[in-house]
């Protein structure tokens, strides 16, 4: 069996890029806190997401229980696994799992940022400590809502270069991450009003929008420029939005996927 790791601090992309990923290096499985992933479909075992603490998250991620251990164990032996995705925040955990499930040595490790661009890791680790949000990267139908009423939505799906679908993802709130910054949308608008209002060459802001859906957060800018027009337009719009996604950065680590911005008229 060929084996592959993928390791990355917590929050960063991996469960959102496990399928892509697995498909674009021909590797069959996943497993991913504590499931085994075919083909997209959850084979077996069952999530540490649904766990009660970051400690039995962990031991449910390594596979310390031996019933759940064994089940996953038996459904790689029955599928005749050849390739599999090790996902952990850490090579010693993905080397653990590997040696838990008896799929030691480790041909091939991968770390996020190899598949990842700086923009959407800060965006993940945004996601997740300003909303709480984990990607499970199995369909919504496999997870089931359970007693406590987790919050459970469904993700989005994934698809190859050709169009072909190739998995899902579901997105849950564990019980176990319960520490969240709650940062309004005003915050943002007034944030980028600030921004401009140091820009020599912006006359007045018509409107701001900023809207947030999933994991893309794009800004909507419409303003007035400064007459008379002696200055090159685009190169100062191209400025302006070069300076808004780096006071982004910088205030809120992560920068807007779309800062468009609209020039209505000269005043």
């Amino acid at each position: 069996m060929i084996v592959h790791a993928l390791s990355g601090a917590s929050g960063t992309g991996k469960s959102t890029s496990a399928i892509q990923f697995a498909y674009e290096n021909q590797i069959e499985a996943i497993i991913d806190d504590g499931l085994l992933i075919i083909n997209g479909e959850k084979i077996a075992g069952t999530s540490a997401k649904f766990e009660k603490n970051t400690i039995t998250a962990v031991r449910r991620a390594i596979f310390q229980d031996e019933d759940h251990r064994q089940q996953v164990l038996n459904a790689i032996k029955e599928f005749k696994v050849k390739s599999v995705l090790i996902i952990g925040t850490s090579d010693k955990m993905t080397n653990k799992i590997a040696k838990r499930l008896k799929l030691e040595p480790i041909d091939h490790i991968h770390q996020i940022e190899d598949i990842r661009s700086e923009r959407e890791i800060h965006m993940a680790k945004f996601i997740r400590n300003t909303q709480g949000k984990h990607v499970m990267p199995i369909p919504y139908r496999q997870v089931e809502q359970n007693f406590f009423k987790r919050f459970i939505q469904r993700g989005f799906a994934i698809f190859s270069k050709n169009r072909e679908k190739l998995g899902e993802t579901t997105i849950v709130q564990p019980d176990f991450h319960q520490q969240m910054i709650y940062i309004s949308k005003n915050v943002y608008v007034e944030f980028v009003k600030y921004i401009i209002g140091q820009y020599r060459v912006i006359a007045k802001i018509d409107a701001v929008h900023f809207v947030m859906k999933d994991y893309s957060q794009n800004l909507y800018i419409t303003i007035y420029i400064t007459s008379p027009v002696n200055y090159d337009v685009m190169e100062k719009m191209r400025g302006l939005q070069q300076v808004i996604l780096e006071q982004f950065i910088r205030q809120f680590e992560f920068e807007p996927s779309m800062i468009k911005i609209n020039v209505k008229g000269i005043i």
